[in-house]
């Protein structure tokens, strides 16, 4: 059975027969787990066997892991702080801060990795303007050169554990105020401005190899008047055309407020696979879920498949031999290390 173009959630930490048989429907492709499918690195482990063993190929299996804030899986798991904690290393020692995003990147996914999680939505690409609420500490850095110089060395740590990367937001969040989880942001500039500062970090990754991209709920009124990913301009144009991009393109979550102006979430997830995206996100909303799986019940594109499967996790390794692992213990360290300097303080 193929994937389908749509990653949905769980609602515990161990499925229910229901959530079985959804997870058979040709029109799911993932499963994307929260904080509340997590007690300990062994039932998670064992979450992820029950669903990857329903599908052949396996359903893609995503968390948000990128540290600080947003770290969905933490006691048993290593801390990771806030990216922003990079840039700020690299504004005072630059080979330093490229080893550590690089160590960073590895120790975050190979954790996930001996657990059988396939991908982690990280890195964030977005810029750091000081404005953004919802990014904040979660950018690398506010000047694009610099968060492209240590997402591709993060890139790179994933790499070499087995992850494909996703950078996110397309093509940038990280200038608007409003957070699109509950509201549309409007940002005003021009796409002139724009290929100078937020579409540096994904011209660079998408170069060194980058697997996928997720879109920003985002209305940019001077390029197009639709969100970013609902507007074929923004995905197919700009990303694919301009860019070069041959990977995967995920949504942000259709359940967010920034993706309502489509309509209900059936028409929401139409107008994202037909203006480019691969893969849309149904979060936290059963109803919602279902009615999108049946929307796109008949959906299917070989190109996206072949997309799909460089998502699939690799080298996967055991999570106890992990735990005694010297390159484990000493990225631990490096990472508790930069954490706790006090010149690195972001709150």
């Amino acid at each position: 059975m193929t994937l389908g173009p749509v990653m949905l959630d769980v609602a515990g930490c161990e499925l229910t027969a229901e959530e079985r048989e959804l997870l058979c429907h040709p029109a799911v492709g993932g499963v994307i787990l929260f904080t509340r499918n997590y007690d300990s690195p062994q039932q998670l482990h064992a979450l992820v066997r029950d669903i990857h063993a329903l599908r052949d190929p396996h359903l893609i299996v995503g968390v948000d892991q990128e540290g600080g804030r947003v770290q969905r899986f933490r006691d048993g798991f290593t801390r990771l702080p806030p990216l922003a904690c990079l840039g700020r290393i690299f504004d005072k020692d630059r080979p330093r801060a490229k080893h550590l995003a690089r160590v960073t990147g590895w120790l975050m996914a190979t954790e996930l990795r001996a657990v059988g999680v396939d991908i982690s939505f990280a890195p964030v690409l977005d810029l750091d303007y000081g404005v953004s609420t919802i990014i904040g500490n979660r950018a690398l850095h506010q000047r694009p050169e610099i968060v492209a110089e240590l997402a591709v060395s993060y890139q790179r740590g994933m790499h070499d554990a087995g992850m494909a990367a996703t950078g996110k937001h397309f093509p940038g969040h990280g200038a608007v105020v409003a957070d699109s989880h509950v509201a549309l942001p409007v940002d005003e500039r021009s796409l002139e401005d724009m290929e100078q500062w937020d579409l540096v970090p994904f011209r660079r990754m998408i170069d060194a190899g980058l697997a996928a991209v997720m879109m920003a709920h985002v209305v940019y009124p001077r390029v197009d008047s639709q969100p970013a990913g609902f507007s074929s301009r923004w995905i197919r144009d700009i990303l694919r055309g301009q860019l070069g991009f041959q990977g995967l393109v995920f949504s942000d979550d259709l359940s967010m407020e920034g993706a309502s102006c489509a309509g209900d979430h059936a028409a929401r997830a139409r107008v994202s696979i037909h203006a480019g995206c691969d893969m849309v996100l149904v979060c936290n909303h059963r109803e919602h879920a279902v009615a999108v799986v049946e929307a796109l019940q008949h959906h299917t594109d070989p190109v996206v498949r072949t997309r799909m499967a460089r998502m699939h996790g690799r080298h996967p390794v055991d999570w106890d031999e992990l735990q005694h692992d010297p390159r484990w213990e000493q990225a631990v360290a490096a990472v508790k290390g930069y954490e706790e300097l006090p010149e690195l303080d972001l709150q």
